[in-house]
């Protein structure tokens, strides 16, 4: 049976997480080259597997996927030694003669959860950085991208014993039966509704969690941006894998002057990058996941279109090869489907400002999203919008790009998720910071030791030091 299948591997892991903790930064960083020569024997079934669970082109797939993988592997590699050195710390009057340091400490078995969307980098990023601090991991691809889980489930297998790594594929089902056992820690990427699931799974066994789940991240161009650019970059992000981006731009907030303007801009920019010959190029435009993802888009069109939205630009739909257009929608209201939830498709509501404060009280009003991106050349009105509002991270005039340095945390806030991962973040958040004092012969909190009816001079001249 799968559970006790499971069972014993997570009790090998167990084991094997005791032995891992000897290990020093050489023994970790030929498991993660070990990692890199397996994805690269292993390219060419994942451009394939990708191109046939999102219709991902060969390029998108090498720089959003397997070469980002790569990046971070070397970049951890190149890191790890300086990473894994106890900190010194400086000490304060308790401690005064001490060495005091901070130790990271592997957290032991962990499971990583990864979403359908980017279904290889998503699950490989945790990974890399459950490895590079001295974890067991178990590893659960979505089932939705059902040809890359495979083609991961077995390079997992080819590289590592399931008692330091596994991977199981599975449904929700194997999610329930995997969150029942008390995992170490356990990082999940998806949507904030599962999220939640996750993190009560969590608290039974008191496992620290990291969620990366996502939210409707806002767009802001205010009247001195560069309105050309600010479309082609919003298109880039926006249509990147149809849409299905946790971090792609959500919803426009513009200088009621520009709309119009930015539609036109925003519509060339789409037609130059995915269109030929004036109709949407499937070769280098991804498809929509599932038919059931599909026609939840539909339903947030047609609903928004009902209920009064224009729709301005595009939205045609070819359900036998799940193609959706992109489209620009109007006259959105708040109350409507479309700006209460998630888009994660290709539709972009534009909503005019006449002066950023209503752009700044729309943010606050609701959820802090995933990723804030602001375009303007006022310096001044940056400064403001990011001191105002809150977002897991944000990028001024540019989109997408500041999840691809690693010297930077990624992570959400709140409902878009908690915790940090990539390069040394990532690295902290699989390892346990351990406060170690290494008391000298010298250490002085005998002075604080009873009887207290002689120490009350002391315990002034404490007042004025601590």
């Amino acid at each position: 049976m799968m559970e006790d299948r499971i069972r014993n591997v997570f009790e090998a892991q167990q084991q094997h997480k005791l032995l891992l903790r000897k290990g020093d930064a050489e023994t970790r960083i030929q498991k993660l080259r070990i990692l890199k020569r397996g994805i690269t024997s292993f390219e060419e079934e994942l451009y394939a597997a990708l191109q046939e669970d999102l219709r991902k082109c060969r390029f998108e797939t090498a720089v959003t996927e397997i070469y980002f993988t790569y990046a971070e592997i070397d970049f951890a590699i190149k890191q790890l030694e300086s990473w894994m050195k106890p900190v010194t710390v400086s000490p304060n009057i308790s401690n005064l003669f001490a060495g005091n340091k901070i130790y990271y400490d592997p957290k032991g078995v962990c499971l990583i959860i990864a979403p359908w969307n980017y279904p290889f980098q998503l699950l490989m990023s945790p990974l890399i950085s459950a490895i590079a601090a001295g974890n067991t991991a178990i590893l659960k691809p979505s089932e939705l991208s059902g040809a890359t889980a495979a083609v991961i489930s077995k390079m997992i297998a080819a590289l590592f014993p399931p008692g330091e790594i596994a991977c199981f594929e599975g449904d929700a089902e194997l999610s329930s039966t995997l969150l029942a056992l008390p995992f170490d820690h356990i990082f999940f990427t998806g949507s904030t509704a599962v999220g939640k699931i996750v993190m009560a799974a969590a608290a039974k066994h008191l496992s620290s969690v990291t969620l990366e789940l996502g939210g409707k991240s806002p767009v802001v161009i205010d009247a001195s941006a560069d309105l050309s650019k600010a479309a082609e970059k919003i298109a880039w992000g926006k249509l990147i894998n149809a849409g299905q981006t946790c971090i792609a731009p959500d919803y426009v907030l513009i200088d009621e002057t520009l709309e119009t303007k930015f539609i036109g801009f925003y519509k060339a920019a789409c037609e130059r990058m995915f269109f030929r010959n004036g109709k949407i190029d499937t070769a280098v435009y991804a498809k929509i996941i599932t038919l059931k993802h599909f026609n939840r888009l539909k339903g947030l069109l047609n609903n928004a279109v009902n209920d009064g939205a224009t729709l301005s630009w595009g939205g045609e739909q070819d359900e036998s090869t799940l193609t959706f257009l992109p489209a620009v929608l109007t006259n959105v209201k708040n109350t409507q489907a479309i700006m209460q939830e998630e888009i994660f498709g290709p539709l972009l509501p534009i909503i005019p400002f006449k002066d950023p404060g209503e752009a700044i009280a729309f943010i606050n009003a609701r959820d802090k999203p995933l990723a804030l991106y602001v375009f303007s050349g006022n310096k001044t009105s940056v400064e403001k919008i990011i001191r105002e509002t809150g977002s897991g991270g944000v990028c001024v005039n540019d989109v997408l790009v500041h999840i691809s340095n690693p010297n930077l945390p990624f992570g959400g806030v709140n409902k878009s998720g908690m915790g940090s991962c990539h390069g040394f973040f990532g690295f902290k958040t699989f390892s346990h910071e351990r406060a170690v004092v290494f008391q000298s012969k010298l250490g002085l909190t005998k002075m604080i030791y009873p009887p207290y009816d002689k120490k009350r001079r002391l315990l002034k001249w404490l007042k004025r030091l601590m």
